[in-house]
């Protein structure tokens, strides 16, 4: 024992290599053993889709989180461009120089492993609106981008005539007006200027169409008095719930003050319109016999709508649940947040919506231009349909 002692002492570098030995074994292990960085993998797949005009866009934005669920997430990127966001829905968003950055609204911030956000940006621009490519989820960079083409611009030649049906099955009303043999409306649709009639007109136009060779054109005037609209003769009374799909085109954007587009005589507002237009520069549901508005024009309720881009063909849908008076309302596939109602109030949005608790029952459809202060459009309407199922754009 003492032999051991005495040899153990006169070498203190076995100790020093020992201990060097025993950290170098701890590292190795810690980083063999500890798991991959979050970093190492994409964090997320962004699909940003472009709507265009000139000086403007909107983009609608779907993120998938590819990482670890989350209770709030943060989106940045940077635009190549001038871009500037001027407002945003379904998400707050912030600019600062050419760095943009969207957070969660209250109802969409807890994303699953897989799970997906729809919300989008409007902006403007002046020289150039290159996508971004550089987005990151919380920080982490993202993985496996896509940039859809304009859904307004198709990247194939439309056919020269319509598919069988209109492409909206055995809807009640299925029209790409094919049919119209002149530049006067006729048959199943026919000029109406409910109220009062001014300069605004309706001509069944050969040079624009979304598809086909024929839509309705509108060019609507500023002014109530300058009502102009196409209605169908088909009674749908007995439609319900009612679904209605449109492609429509138009040239301005929607002003501050009311308009309306989209009319459908109600009978129980006592035949009193159920309308679609826009306020505020945004989407909104209006309805005649109170003036009520979905949603309200709070700067909450107008942020959770969206604007009509204007200048490419859009596909506007909406349902209309005549038992309970339930309304949905689509631009493309992304659902409006502030034009939905489920009976349930949300101040600022729908509190002033449904404070009338009659279903609504429209008896016909009606597409042009009235106005209720300032604002002249020209406005193109094509492959409409009405019925009691979805209609898929």
């Amino acid at each position: 024992m003492r032999t051991l002692v005495t040899r153990l002492r006169l070498r203190p570098w076995a100790a020093a290599a020992l201990a060097a030995f025993s950290a170098v074994g701890l590292l190795l292990y810690a980083v063999v053993s500890a798991p991959p960085s979050r970093a190492a993998d994409a964090a997320c797949r962004v699909d940003y889709t472009v709507n265009q005009w000139s000086g403007g866009y909107t983009a609608a934005i779907k993120l998938t989180n590819l990482g670890p669920a989350v209770s709030g997430w943060r989106l940045t990127w940077t635009y190549g461009g001038d871009q500037k966001v001027t407002s945003a829905w379904s998400a707050t968003a912030a600019q600062s120089g050419q760095a943009v950055t969207v957070t969660n609204a209250a109802w969409n911030g807890a994303l699953a492993t897989g799970g997906s956000a729809d919300f989008g940006v409007q902006g403007a621009f002046q020289s150039a609106n290159p996508t971004p490519t550089d987005f990151a989820l919380d920080g982490v960079a993202c993985g496996g981008t896509t940039t859809p083409t304009d859904p307004g611009t198709p990247t194939t030649p439309p056919p020269t005539t319509p598919p069988p049906g209109g492409d909206c099955g055995g809807a009640v009303v299925c029209s790409g007006f094919e049919d119209q043999s002149g530049s006067t409306p006729s048959g199943a649709w026919q000029f109406v200027a409910p109220d009062c009639q001014g300069t605004g007109t309706v001509t069944v136009d050969t040079a624009v169409a979304h598809r086909g060779g024929k839509s309705m054109r509108v060019d609507g005037k500023a002014g109530y008095c300058n009502h102009a609209f196409v209605a169908t003769t088909a009674n749908l009374a007995s439609v319900g719930p009612m679904y209605v799909r449109m492609w429509v085109r138009h040239t301005t954007a929607l002003p501050a003050a009311h308009v309306s587009f989209v009319s459908m005589p109600d009978s129980s507002q006592a035949g009193k319109a159920l309308r679609v237009g826009g306020q505020n520069g945004a989407l909104q549901w209006n309805r005649e016999i109170d003036d009520a508005t979905l949603p309200a024009q709070s700067p909450t309720g107008v942020a959770l709508s969206k604007p009509l881009p204007n200048g490419s063909w859009q596909c506007l849908r909406f349902a209309v649940n005549t038992s309970n008076g339930n309304l949905d309302t689509w631009l493309g596939d992304q659902q409006v947040p502030g034009l939905h109602a489920d009976g349930v109030p949300t101040a600022d949005i729908d509190q002033q919506w449904l404070a009338r608790t009659t279903p609504p029952r429209p008896t016909s459809l009606r597409l042009g231009w009235e106005s209720y202060g300032v604002g002249d459009d020209t406005l193109w309407f094509d492959v409409v349909a009405v019925g009691s199922t979805p209609i898929a754009c």
